[in-house]
């Protein structure tokens, strides 16, 4: 049974990793690095597919294996998250306290990003 439950969280992590490769502002290797661990728990054939995927293979690895994010994604990532937060400024005009604590669980996001050390060449 357990199996099975890891198996459709995969095929649903995946699924939101294919929608956020074509959405500005839904994160796509998250979800992967998120696929990838199910199915390493279901499938070892489809987790094979993830890792061994020519675009978003490395990221997962280098996740995986040193918790690493390239600068290039670690660029895109805080500017997802400040040009996401500037949209939810302007459109939803937020009273003080709920923009400084979007603002704050956003900064804090980004801080654990930047965190990260670099996969190495």
């Amino acid at each position: 049974m357990a199996r099975i439950v890891f198996l459709l969280l995969g095929f649903g992590f995946t699924a939101l990793g294919i929608v956020g490769a074509f959405l500005p502002l839904l994160p796509t290797t998250v979800f992967l690095i998120l696929a990838a661990a199910c199915f390493a728990r279901s499938s070892p054939r489809l987790e094979a597919w993830i890792l061994g995927h020519r675009r978003f293979g490395p990221l997962v690895r280098a996740w995986r294996e040193n918790g690493a994010i390239p600068r290039k994604a670690k660029v895109l990532a805080c500017s997802g998250m400040t040009g996401g937060f500037v949209i939810f400024f302007l459109s939803a005009h937020p009273g003080l306290w709920l923009a400084l604590g979007v603002g704050a669980a956003l900064a804090a996001c980004a801080a654990f990003v930047v965190s990260r050390p670099e996969p190495s060449p």
